[in-house]
């Protein structure tokens, strides 16, 4: 990736297209999930989520640290994981709520089992308080727990990744290796409530960080090293996807997943390096440039994944079943067009919201 100052646009446009890409992975019926990341490869789109989560949290350590100080710098990502906890709450608030709708109106019942609902209906306090101390997370909220380590993390991991490339990326492999006796040390090993081992998934956060504070450089870019390495990124993106779609056909077991496993740190690494070459290129930046609306989502990512939640769960309850082979296609392909037009819908609106709260406080201080 580049290393701008400021917010780099490509990043804000992965991490717009991975918010989608979360919405309607979590749609069962979808149509367009089939065509995603996970379809052809053994990663999927958390990997890119939560690689750019560091890469974004480097950036905006950096941007505060440069102007306020080291001090201020940690005070703002302990107030952020005060904030992602909060969101945390916030969505399986709405998965309980929604499930509980869904069981009253005897309406997708898959998804009031998958919304955590019904074990919650017959122990209320006791579920309340798995929740709030992170030891059961309803479904589609399980990422954020992760997220509010990391942040907490973070005023650690910059630092050392500044001061030393080498050592952070030596420090974060030995927690990787020993990611599950660690989860299990902490009580987090179960899938069911942890469906992201933080322990493993900081791998994978720790190479954004390093990615934004150690980028690889014009020189490298243009060198025969670089582009041997982009031959061989294409021959194992090649053959994954074939192992993919031909040989591990069926879903994967969750504990891969749940322990990142190396195939899919591997994989990951691959497509990463052509994403890079692609930045390098300018490509992205002239892509993002013209689907602005994407990068608005990208900016506003927290308000996107709590939203989205609620937008997978209304399509997906939309959505007509038991219809015939075509009409059915076209109805879950029309539920998938809502989705992303309501993810960007409620961008567009968060954003212009924001803007007009910042120029209303600009305002009053000039009156004062």
């Amino acid at each position: 990736m580049n290393s701008h100052q400021g917010r780099s646009i490509e990043v804000d446009f992965f991490r717009g297209i991975v918010l989608i890409v979360i919405v309607l992975d979590h749609i069962p019926g979808s149509v367009l999930s089939h065509l995603m990341l996970h379809a052809y490869a053994l990663c999927d789109s958390a990997e890119v989520f939560v690689f750019l989560g560091g890469y974004a949290s480097a950036a905006a350590y950096m941007a505060v640290h440069d102007r306020r100080g080291p001090g201020a710098a940690q005070k703002r990502f302990f107030r952020r994981s005060w904030e992602i906890y909060r969101a945390y709450l916030l969505t399986a608030l709405l998965t309980l709520v929604s499930g509980a709708a869904l069981a009253l109106f005897h309406l997708n019942q898959p998804m009031v089992e998958l919304s955590g609902w019904l074990p919650f209906s017959s122990a209320p306090l006791r579920a309340a308080f798995d929740i709030a101390v992170l030891r059961h997370q309803p479904y589609l909220s399980s990422v954020l727990p992760m997220y509010v380590i990391f942040a907490l993390w973070v005023p650690f991991a910059v630092p050392l990744a500044r001061r030393s490339g080498l050592l952070a990326m030596t420090v974060s492999l030995a927690i990787w290796a020993l990611a599950r006796p660690l989860a299990s040390l902490f009580s987090i090993d179960d899938v069911g409530n942890w469906a992201f081992n933080p322990f493993a998934w900081q791998l994978m956060f720790v190479l954004g960080i390093l990615c934004r504070l150690r980028p690889v450089g014009e020189r490298f870019h243009t060198s025969d090293t670089a582009r041997w390495l982009t031959r061989i990124a294409v021959a194992a993106v090649l053959a994954f996807a074939v192992v993919r779609l031909f040989i591990l056909t069926q879903a994967l077991p969750g504990h891969l997943k749940q322990n990142l496993s190396m195939d899919r740190v591997i994989n990951f690494l691959v497509i990463a390096w052509l994403a890079a070459r692609f930045v390098h290129t300018g490509s992205i930046a002239r892509l993002a440039r013209r689907l602005p609306a994407v990068v608005t989502v990208g900016r506003t990512g927290l308000v996107c994944f709590v939203t989205g939640t609620l937008v997978s769960l209304i399509v997906d309850t939309a959505t007509p079943r038991g219809l015939p082979g075509f009409a059915h296609t076209v109805a879950a392909l029309t539920g998938d067009l809502v989705a992303i037009t309501a993810v960007l819908a409620i961008a567009r609106g968060w954003s212009e919201w924001k803007g007009l709260q910042a120029r209303t406080a600009v305002n009053s201080a000039g009156c004062g």
